[in-house]
C-alpha cells in the first residue's frame, strides 16, 4: 500500500488505545470549552481533569468525553454544572486549625500596624475559610479596618458564599476547628439557628467582597497585605502554578504575606527567593520587597 493511504497502526493493548483515544478528547474538551467559554482548563493537571470530568459523565450519563463536550458546547446548564465540578474542593470553617493559630501569633501583630488591612482569598469556593478569617480578624480588633476580597471561578460557589449559609450540621466539626484554632469566644455567637442551616452574621459579611476571577486568565486587580490560596494549585500543573505565583507576587505589597495550603510550597516556584518564609509548615510566607 502506497505510504500516503497507509493504515494507522494502533498498539496491541486494547487498554492503552481507549487511553490514548480518551487523553485526545480531554485535550478537544478544555479547548472547546476554552474557545467558546473563555475558562481555560488546558493546564490543569491531567488526573484531576480527568478524574472530575468523568464524575460529571456520570451525573450527565454520558458515554464518552466526545458526548459530554457536546452538551457543554450546546447547554449553559451543563457548562455551569462542569464548573461547579472543576471547582468543587474539599473545605471547611477553620480548616487546619494549626495554621490559623500560627496566623494569630505571627501575622497578626503585624496587620496591627497597617492603618486598613485588604485580605484576598483566591480561590474561596463555598466561602467557608472567608468567614473563618473574618471572625479571626474580628476577634484580634482588626476587622473594622478590613476588606476581604474572595474570588473564585465558579459563579454558583460565589452565590452561596454571599448568603453565609452553611449546613447546621457542620457547626459541630467547626466548632471543635474554631476551639483548636485559638478561638476566643462561643463560636455559636457568630451565627443564628434557623430550621437545618446557620446564619452567619450580618457584621462579618459587610467587610467581604466577593466576585468572579478566574486565576489562569484574569490579572491582578488590587494590591493586598494578605493573600491566601489554599489548596488550589495542587490542581494545576506546573506552567499554570508558575503563572498563578507570578500573579499572586505581583498583587502583593511590599512585606505582604502568602498562605498556601499544607501540601503546597513557594520552595520550587520561579519567585521563590522573593519570599522569606515564616512558617514553612503551615505555608505562611512573607514578599521581601
Amino acid at each position: 500500500m502506497a505510504k500516503g493511504n497507509a493504515v494507522p497502526e494502533f498498539p496491541d493493548s486494547k487498554g492503552e488505545r481507549v487511553n490514548g483515544l480518551e487523553d485526545l478528547e480531554l485535550e478537544l474538551l478544555s479547548e472547546g470549552i476554552y474557545r467558546q467559554y473563555g475558562f481555560d482548563f488546558r493546564q490543569y493537571a491531567h488526573e484531576s481533569f480527568r478524574r472530575r470530568t468523568h464524575n460529571l459523565m456520570e451525573l450527565e450519563k454520558v458515554p464518552t468525553v466526545t458526548a459530554l463536550l457536546e452538551k457543554i458546547l450546546h447547554n449553559q446548564p451543563v457548562m455551569e454544572r462542569f464548573l461547579l465540578n472543576m471547582s468543587v474542593s474539599v473545605t471547611s470553617m477553620f480548616r487546619d486549625p494549626q495554621m490559623y493559630l500560627a496566623f494569630r501569633e505571627k501575622i497578626v501583630p503585624i496587620l496591627g500596624t497597617y492603618p486598613s488591612i485588604r485580605v484576598w482569598h483566591a480561590g474561596c469556593a463555598t466561602g467557608e475559610e472567608v468567614y473563618s478569617m473574618a471572625m479571626l480578624l474580628q476577634e484580634e480588633s482588626l476587622l473594622e479596618k478590613a476588606k476581604i476580597y474572595a474570588t473564585d471561578i465558579n459563579e454558583v460557589a460565589i452565590k452561596a458564599a454571599k448568603t453565609g449559609i452553611f449546613p447546621l450540621n457542620s457547626m459541630k466539626e467547626y466548632t471543635s476547628n474554631y476551639m483548636r484554632s485559638g478561638g476566643q469566644n462561643s463560636f455559636s455567637q457568630y451565627y443564628s439557628a434557623k430550621y437545618d442551616n446557620a446564619i452567619f452574621s450580618s457584621r462579618l459579611r459587610s467587610r467581604m467582597v466577593f466576585s468572579k476571577h478566574n486565576l489562569a486568565t484574569d490579572s491582578s486587580f488590587n494590591e493586598f497585605n494578605v493573600i491566601f490560596c489554599r489548596n488550589v494549585m495542587i490542581y494545576f500543573n506546573k506552567a499554570l502554578q508558575e503563572h498563578v505565583h507570578e500573579l499572586l507576587y505581583k498583587s502583593l505589597c511590599r512585606f505582604g504575606i502568602i498562605v498556601l495550603g499544607a501540601s503546597e510550597s513557594l520552595l520550587n516556584s520561579p519567585v521563590a527567593k522573593s519570599y522569606n518564609v515564616l512558617d514553612e509548615e503551615n505555608g505562611i510566607y512573607q514578599r521581601r520587597t
